[in-house]
């Protein structure tokens, strides 16, 4: 199986933004996960957004002088998920939220990054999951349809914490919008005691996968406690025909245990482990 390798910028962020672009330069990437996280990641889009097609050139040019590309441009625009949630039953909420991914297409057509990642929405209490979730299905169907208009592929992430948090939940999901592709990480359903062979299904309709050491009660863990099978997932990818990136996605953040990993050593350890088994298929 021929695979293509990123790193998520946003793995380093203790380093500065150039730093650690030169870092994934040094681990032997090709591609680079960007994350454009409001007041969590190098890159604020709040910032970015001001010209981003003036932005995404600057970075564009700092990539290729480190020959790398970007793999995914994604796009979270609070730390917590609710504020803005694609799906807020505030009318005004919901456009900001069209508003920047919108320059979100725009930033990543100008970086020459071809995919674009956002969340799928929560669920509010007051009006219930049903309403939420016809809400979700409705705004991730414009972003689907503005972003084939813009030439760009959207996947939406599966989370903890999200309105989709089981392979069931998902997969319906995908059904009510035509043309919705995914950004796979099997580690949020990992956390919560969800088989691999229950997220498998899920593979078909992926065009980016997020890959870290994961175990139950854990998002991310070392990968000596890692459980998801890697190679039976990669092997689920080549039946899929998948040709896409693999992001290699350790964070270090303050949240689900995420600040106890060697973010260096593990990637290291994981990117081996994947290329190795990805040779063998």
């Amino acid at each position: 199986m021929k695979a293509k390798f990123a790193c998520a910028d946003f793995t380093f962020p203790l380093l500065s933004h150039a730093h650690a672009l030169d870092l994934i330069a040094i681990l032997g990437f090709q591609g680079v996960d960007i994350g454009l996280f409001e007041q969590r990641s190098h890159l604020w889009p709040s910032q970015e957004f001001r010209n981003p097609r003036a932005s995404a050139r600057r970075l564009r040019r700092a990539l290729a002088d480190r020959g790398l590309v970007a793999a995914d441009v994604f796009l979270q625009m609070m730390p917590d998920f609710m504020p803005f949630a694609i799906n807020h039953p505030a009318a005004g909420r919901r456009r900001k939220a069209r508003d920047w991914f919108r320059r979100s297409l725009d930033y990543a057509d100008a970086l020459g990054c071809r995919h674009v990642t956002t969340l799928p929405g929560v669920v509010f209490a007051e009006e219930g999951r049903d309403a939420s979730l016809d809400r979700s299905a409705s705004e991730l169907a414009w972003r689907v349809e503005q972003s084939a208009a813009a030439g760009l592929v959207f996947g939406t992430e599966a989370h903890v914490g999200s309105i989709v948090t089981t392979p069931e939940e998902t997969a319906d999901l995908v059904r009510r919008v035509p043309g919705l592709t995914l950004t796979l990480d099997y580690t949020h359903f990992t956390r919560a005691g969800i088989s691999d062979r229950s997220v498998e299904p899920l593979v078909a309709h992926a065009s980016h996968f997020h890959m870290r050491g994961a175990c139950r009660g854990r998002l991310q863990c070392n990968f000596k406690q890692n459980t998801i099978d890697y190679p039976r997932m990669l092997t689920a990818m080549k039946k899929a025909g998948y040709r896409g990136w693999i992001g290699v996605e350790y964070i270090w953040i303050d949240w689900e245990h995420c600040n106890e990993s060697d973010n260096v050593s593990e990637t290291l350890v994981l990117r081996d482990f994947l290329r190795a088994a990805a040779a063998k298929l």
